[in-house]
């Protein structure tokens, strides 16, 4: 095995304390002995819950000599909520220790720069990899192998049970819900999230009718079906004559099914199972192109489009066609408008169709936005607006002039009789109001907790109230609340660099017995941007090298350097007909402060050890 550096793992803390440990204090003198994966993550973050599926089976298979340690690194104010993290523990069924950390110092003696990352630590407790973002799993396991033989030899390896406790289970008829609809019958459908189906209410909102799915996470179609993590649903509108009542985004088996009402059959209608790469098909017949985290879905123009989040899109699925394909962004993280083919979005997870069928509303979580796409007319293309939110790292809780308004994560987005749209501001527990005539914001409701999104009945609206597990029926008020305005940024530290000349370098190792895969061509691709736009002088665009020179301006004090990097690695071994091969891929978006003694280097560590 080739040799390491030898870097000792800075100890494990966090003011929030520990999760499923049985209320025991850890430290990194406990967990000597075992191989740790340290998982650097936030629950609002969609790679983070991909890089969750993606350990489980690593978790699984190695026991007795891994653990694995979620250090919870927060974004938004609300992640920093010592409940809110244990929710989204139990939510997202995350079975092993984690460290709540919500000053981040676990993140700032680590030097982590991205959500997610994964931090390798030996049986003697030196680092010993480091990788950013998603796929990398099998790159551990790789690695684990390795580590377990070395240390099984030098006598170095404990095995036997971890340190994770389970918590208690709760009982209950739903477990986070998502997203409901209201049924031509007067029930309501609910996606319910936590136990890996869907459950049809009686018009009390309370009344368990009947669940479809039996609680277990899986893709199985007909009568006994199974889901995983379903989030939106939608009617399917009369007249399409189609063989299923409702469409659901079953959004951590990347599918979308469709679901008859009359004996609650499902059938897969896109979707492979299998999360969509770079390099995968954007379009084709329905069921041979992957998908990634669709979030949610409606009807417009007539076909249903998807929320896809996990790639920072908007897809469309023609139930005719039997296809589905990109109908809107780049798969770049941002807020960005302009026709449908040059705008980018932010993990897009709620979306609502305005009652003249012209606007598509989009809930941008992860920007803290609302936007909508027009229709394309004979004068110009669809093209996508921002109606409020300003990018990745401002967000709060302010009314007022869209412009200036503040949301928190927003989740859903409901259009209202009088053409306004209400919004389910998650992280700010509220239900929020825009009113695109005056364009003012306001607070509809407060008090609530993470609302996911909203269903009309009768002049009421009822809140999908997901970390509450219910539906809460409110009645329209006839004025707003008042609340008290506040305003956030991202409380990670600015990184500073000198104006002028910067060296971009991610760095980049194939995993143990694999290669960069270059038999069509280039096996690394990385895109450079900016907020503003006027920080890059130049070294913006895409290019296969992994390392370039930017042209930092001397005119701009602070900016988001957006940096999107994708490597594919193969079985290094000619005697293998068809290699295995994995892509390797991250997003960041840096904050930069520019000042004159600051760095004239940024490295990027997307796998390896810098």
């Amino acid at each position: 095995m080739a040799s390491r550096a030898r870097v000792r793992a800075p100890e494990l803390v966090g003011k929030g304390g520990w999760l499923n440990t049985g209320g025991r204090e850890l430290s990194l003198a406990d967990l000597r002995g075992k191989i740790t994966v340290l998982d650097f993550w936030t629950f609002c973050c969609i790679n983070c819950l991909h890089v969750l599926d993606e350990l489980r089976e690593l978790e699984e298979q190695h026991r007795d000599t891994v653990v694995i340690v979620g250090v919870h690194s927060p974004k938004f104010v609300h992640e920093a909520d010592h409940q809110a993290v244990l929710d989204a523990v139990a939510r997202y069924e995350v079975h092993h220790p984690v460290l709540d950390d919500p000053e981040l110092a676990t993140w700032k003696q680590y030097a982590v720069r991205a959500w997610p990352t994964l931090v390798v630590i030996d049986p003697e407790g030196y680092v010993v990899a480091q990788h950013a973002g998603e796929g990398h799993a099998h790159a551990i396991a790789k690695l684990v192998a390795e580590l377990e033989a070395e240390h099984e030899a030098k006598g170095t390896l404990r095995r036997g049970d971890g340190p994770y406790v389970a918590p208690e289970p709760e009982a209950g008829d739903l477990r986070f819900p998502g997203k409901a609809v209201r049924l031509p019958g007067g029930t309501f459908l609910v996606a319910d999230s936590g136990h890996h189906s869907l459950v049809e209410l009686a018009e009390d909102g309370e009344s368990v009718v009947r669940r479809i799915g039996d609680g277990e996470r899986g893709l199985v179609d007909g009568t006994a079906p199974r889901f995983s993590e379903p989030q939106g649903l939608a009617l399917v509108p009369a007249g399409l004559g189609l063989d299923y009542d409702v469409i659901v985004a079953d959004t951590v088996n990347h599918a979308l099914r469709g679901v008859r009402l009359a004996d609650g059959s499902v059938t897969t209608l896109a979707g492979t199972g299998r999360q969509w790469w770079q390099g995968s098909p954007t379009g084709g017949p329905a069921r041979e192109v992957d998908l990634s985290s669709p979030w949610d879905v409606a009807y417009f123009d007539g076909r249903f489009w998807l929320a896809m989040a996990g790639v920072h899109q908007l897809w469309a699925y023609d139930p005719v066609a039997g296809t589905v394909e990109v109908a809107a962004g780049t798969t770049n993280e941002g807020l960005v408008d302009g026709p449908v083919t040059e705008a980018w979005f932010a993990q897009p997870s709620g979306l609502a169709v305005s009652a003249d069928g012209e606007r598509l509303w989009v809930a941008d979580s992860e920007t803290s936005a609302v936007r909508w796409v027009s229709r394309e007319t004979a004068t110009g293309p669809a093209t996508v607006h921002t109606a409020v939110g300003t990018g990745l790292f401002d967000f709060g809780h302010r009314d007022g002039a869209a412009d200036q308004a503040l949301l928190q994560h927003p989740l859903g987005v409901t259009v209202l009789p009088d053409g306004s749209v209400a919004i389910a501001d998650t992280y700010n527990h509220a239900l929020r109001r825009y009113e695109p005539v005056s364009g003012e914001v306001s607070t509809l409701a407060t008090d609530l907790r993470e609302p996911s999104g909203a269903v009309l009945v009768d002049g009421d609206i009822v809140v999908v109230e997901s970390a509450r597990h219910r539906l809460t029926r409110l009645r329209l008020p006839e004025e707003a609340v008042q609340v008290e305005s506040v305003a956030h940024r991202t409380q990670r530290a600015a990184t500073e660099v000198a104006p002028g000349r910067l060296r971009l370098d991610v760095v980049f190792s194939a995993p143990t017995g694999q290669k960069l895969d270059e038999r069509y061509g280039p096996s690394t691709r990385l895109l450079v941007s900016s907020t503003p736009p006027e920080l890059l002088v130049s070294g913006a665009g895409a290019d296969s090298a992994l390392s370039r020179e930017l042209v930092l301006s001397a005119e701009v004090t602070e900016g988001v350097l957006h940096v999107s990097a994708m490597a594919a690695s193969c079985d290094d071994d000619p005697e293998i007909e068809f290699p295995a091969c994995h892509v390797h891929q991250q997003d960041w978006g840096v904050p930069v402060k520019l000042t004159a003694g600051g760095a004239t280097r940024l490295p990027l560590v997307l796998a390896g050890l810098e």
